[in-house]
């Protein structure tokens, strides 16, 4: 159960609520919540059951399907929903560890960041909202071509109406999300709080109470005011490829 292997029943969280001093209602119900969603989305085989990387990645790719609104920041990659097969596949080539140095695993997470940008288009599109440094869209990722590609494909994106894409400029200086990058999750069932992923060197980290989840919010709208409007993001952009 501590591994999430097992799914948490509403006695097993009444019970460590009790444990812990937990007399909160409204965070007690939050957790009920959170607890019937897990088992909800066990009882359905997602695509992202396949992953040749079970663990983080799984439990981020069943948190982003079911989430109806997504905010990022982003300090040197281009964010996973926007990224080219070609960008992709250079970024995984770089990261090499363990399987990945299989080109075959290599392929299969190349797919499998493709698969995520399903969520882009539909009958209920995924709300995306990404802030991303300036670094990340000049750093040559797989070389010129890929990247004048890439940055084509974040010109495209930037066009759809779920879509709201911000850079922040070089100019802009210290920011608060100097330390690293993040995504937000938001869920549209009642009572969900916000799930935020964090990266680090060595993994990812999970924040799933209100309070927390509240600061990093926070940090991203205050980045997200320091960076230029959409339309000026999509003209830097744009100059950047060109310059490539």
């Amino acid at each position: 159960m501590e591994r999430g292997w097992v799914p948490m029943r509403d006695p097993d969280i009444r019970a460590l609520c009790e444990f812990y001093g937990l007399t909160d209602q409204k965070a007690v119900v939050q957790l009920l919540e959170l607890a019937r969603l897990d088992r909800e989305r066990r009882k359905a085989k997602g695509w992202w059951q396949d992953s040749p990387h079970p663990g983080a990645l799984t439990e981020y790719l069943a948190m982003e399907d079911a989430a109806s609104r997504v905010r990022t920041w982003q300090l040197s990659l281009v964010p996973g929903l926007f990224q080219t097969p070609e960008y992709a596949r250079s970024l995984a080539v770089s990261e090499r560890v363990g399987s990945w140095e299989d080109p075959a695993e290599i392929e299969r997470i190349v797919d499998i960041r493709m698969r995520r940008q399903d969520r882009l288009v539909g009958e209920h599109p995924l709300d995306v909202y990404a802030v991303v440094w300036e670094a990340a869209l000049r750093q040559l990722i797989g070389g010129s071509s890929t990247m004048r590609r890439q940055l084509e494909r974040l010109l495209e994106v930037a066009e759809l109406g779920n879509v709201r894409l911000q850079v922040l400029p070089f100019h802009a200086g210290g920011h608060p999300c100097i330390t690293g990058p993040f995504t937000i999750l938001s869920f549209d069932e009642t009572e969900a709080v916000d799930v935020v992923q964090a990266d680090t060197i060595a993994s990812s980290v999970w924040v799933e109470n209100e309070a927390a989840s509240s600061e990093y919010s926070d940090l991203f709208d205050r980045t997200a005011r320091r960076s230029l409007a959409p339309r000026d993001s999509v003209r830097l952009i744009d100059t950047i490829r060109q310059e490539m």
